[in-house]
């Protein structure tokens, strides 16, 4: 493969739900760049992205696929990313390894809960954006109010920079090259009032070159305009939207030179957050990203397959990985040698010699490689991390148990590495339910998890609906002491503490905070006092739920220079801080969840109505440019955990919807009552 250096490199996560023509589009990327002979077709199972065998059964992408193209001594990586809602948390695992991001709207079906949370978590996270408005081809009508929806949904900055024609058979550029008003007449707006929309938006940010443009006679050139365009793009200022059609390629050339003009090469972007040390003492390091410098990578992406082993595909942030060169994995002794280096095409692994910074590769063979491990050759960035992924919060689970005898060790092998493949799916145990949980966004997400246990790793599961993940907390400050005193001739064992319990705000956590002064408890023993919190936290102190949102402070204790021991102090830190828990108002948590419901008009009444009726909260509805009407809400999770099956009876499988938890709060007094009552019953039959 050829050399490109890191200023030709684009790297572009293609994100939008599920329709939007996604893979469709790389496949006439791919084409137009001459790097595929001929077109594949999701339909059939042969476009290059949705290579799997279940994906091809499924027809939809279900994991994030690597491909690339050269043009115009550009290298331009691309990350296709699943569009159901289900498998959000895997579109959004390879947007730290990018720059850009393209999301994809289908101008049929326009805005969808899944474009709306893409463009949200782009942003979040720096990157630019530039929409492509696809399938343009037979819905040039409804093109005018789709624009008008995305300016108004993610702001008036999202401005074309070009425009289709009245037939649709072209699309005609409105920035990168003088307007050709004779070349053909746009769908609407025109192509000069178009251009200076956007440079007035590149050049708000820069008076100086403003006041250069009005001296021109309002024109710059491309070179004068590079800079600012660069600032603007990466602040968020400007969106660009662009429009094509992947049947007809109409836009597709287009588009790959907006992609190489518009789109920062890895120098241009905002750097990446690397933090060096752990916890409070984190602090952020400045990333030179040359690729002269040593080599700091991460990864963000494993496949596990059982013959070839572990793959991890990593972006290179600074320095260069060459063949053969030892690299070190986060804060390990032991280097590695780099054996086998490549490029991914799909289904294939191109080799090569060399990653430079800002290149995405893979490297196989490697037993080590976890998601988010950071690779280095220099042990002054052995501390150096990412942030972790913003993943949604599973918010589904099924109970998990191996069908075949003796295959219990094998069940919590595969659970992991269907975790470290997908790290948006969560595995829990319920002690007090004596349950496996394997936890996922929806019913497709934990299905796919599972036929792919049972294909891959030949292993069978039988699942059960598990309890709803409730949790407990406290209320007001309370305070208790306790000594645990046993002697029983010879050693025996001694320990006293006394802790104050605090609530903290909701999804805060845990905090224990030793407040002991004069050794009253010996340093040697604060960790065992934690410990004995911690194990009274997960068993719970009303119905068995775990605790969370708690700050607990060792005030004061007791010690024996002979019967002290670390099991002493496990217990007394255990029974004071039940014995506190108890005195203050502990009550249950529920999780909450976010609801998108798309429906027609017709149904809106009935959607809201079962949502109010089941402790739900309507927080608005809006028309959309389709004709359907969205329903955002807010819900207990136990009350919509079969949602699926009622909207669909609802709207006679016409209605849509979207889940994210959103967070935990206190259960009514007649639940939390009969929460305590079913415990009580359970433990009392046991």
């Amino acid at each position: 493969m050829a050399d490109f250096t890191t200023e030709q490199i684009r790297n572009l996560a293609v994100l939008g739900h599920t329709g939007a023509g996604k893979s469709s589009l790389l496949e006439a990327l791919l084409f137009q760049a001459h790097a595929i002979p001929q077109m594949g077709c999701v339909d059939k199972g042969t476009n290059h992205a949705d290579f799997t065998a279940q994906e091809q059964e499924h027809k939809h992408s279900l994991e994030p696929a690597f491909l690339s193209l050269n043009i115009d001594e550009h290298q331009i990586n691309l990350i296709d990313t699943p569009g159901l809602p289900d498998f959000f948390g895997r579109a959004l695992l390879p947007l730290p390894g990018v720059e850009s991001v393209l999301l994809v709207i289908n101008a049929n079906t326009g805005i969808e809960p899944i474009t709306q949370r893409s463009f949200e978590a782009a942003r979040a996270q720096g990157k630019v954006v530039l929409i492509v408005i696809n399938h343009i081809d037979g819905n040039g009508d409804k093109l005018p109010a789709l624009v008008e929806d995305i300016q108004r949904r993610f702001g008036h900055r999202c401005l074309p920079v070009n425009l289709p024609s009245r037939d649709l058979e072209q699309v005609m550029d409105c920035y990168l090259h003088p307007p050709q008003e004779a070349a053909g007449e746009p769908l609407f707006h025109t192509l000069s009032a178009a251009r200076d929309e956007l440079v007035d938006t590149v050049l708000e940010e820069d008076e100086a070159l403003m006041d250069l443009y009005l001296e021109q006679g309002e024109s710059l050139d491309a070179e004068q305009l590079h800079a600012p365009l660069e600032t603007a793009l990466r602040l968020g200022h400007l969106v660009p939207v662009c429009f094509t059609s992947a049947g007809t390629q109409v836009g597709v050339t287009a588009l790959l030179e907006l992609i190489t003009a518009l789109c920062p090469n890895p120098l241009e972007a905002n750097p990446p957050q690397f933090m060096c040390g752990s916890g409070a003492d984190a602090k952020p390091v400045t990333v030179s990203r040359s690729p002269d410098d040593h080599v700091l990578a991460h990864v963000f992406r494993v496949a596990i397959d059982p013959f070839f082993g572990r793959m991890g595909v990593f972006r290179v942030h600074q320095g260069t990985i060459q063949l053969g060169m030892k690299l070190l994995i986060g804060d390990s002794r032991k280097p590695f040698k780099v054996t086998g280096l490549f490029k991914l095409q799909g289904d294939k692994q191109l080799p090569v010699t060399r990653a430079v910074a800002g290149d995405i590769c893979a490297l196989s063979k490697i037993d080590e490689l976890q998601p988010g491990a950071v690779l280095h050759d220099c042990h002054e960035e052995d501390e150096f991390h990412l942030p972790d992924p913003m993943l949604p919060q599973p918010i589904f689970g099924l109970a998990v148990s191996a069908r075949r005898r003796g295959d219990e060790q094998k069940l919590a092998e595969v659970l992991n590495k269907l975790v470290v493949e997908d790290p948006s799916l969560n595995v829990t145990r319920s002690e007090a339910e004596g349950q496996t949980i394997l936890q996922g966004q929806g019913d497709l997400h934990l299905q796919i998890a599972l036929e792919k246990a049972h294909s891959v790793y030949n292993l069978d599961l039988d699942t059960a609906v598990p309890a709803v993940a409730y949790r407990e907390t406290i209320t007001q400050l309370a305070r208790a002491r306790y000594r645990h005193k046993k002697q029983s001739g010879g050693a025996g064992q001694f320990g006293e503490v006394e802790l104050l319990l605090e609530p903290l705000p909701r999804g805060a956590g845990f905090e224990f905070v030793n407040k002991v002064v004069g050794g009253s408890v010996p340093g040697q023993y604060i960790p065992a006092v934690e410990k004995g919190v911690k194990e009274a936290m997960n068993a719970g102190v009303l119905a068995g739920y775990p605790m969370q949102d708690i700050r607990v402070s060792l005030l004061d204790g007791k010690h024996h220079s002979v019967d002290s021991k670390e099991i002493a102090f496990v217990m007394a830190g255990k029974k004071a801080f039940m014995d506190a828990a108890r005195l203050a108002s502990a009550v249950i948590l529920e999780p909450i969840v976010q609801l998108q419901v798309c429906v027609s008009q017709d149904h809106v009444g009935d959607i809201t109505g079962d949502i109010s009726a089941n402790r739900g909260i309507i927080c608005g509805t809006q028309a959309l440019t389709t004709g359907k009407v969205e329903v955002a809400a807010e819900a207990p999770l136990a009350t919509v955990e079969d949602y699926s099956t009622r909207l669909k009876s609802m709207t006679g499988g016409d209605g849509q919807f979207v889940m994210a938890f959103k967070r935990y709060e206190a259960v009514p007094d007649y639940v939390q009552k009969t929460l305590i009552a079913e415990a009580s019953a359970k433990a009392s039959a046991s």
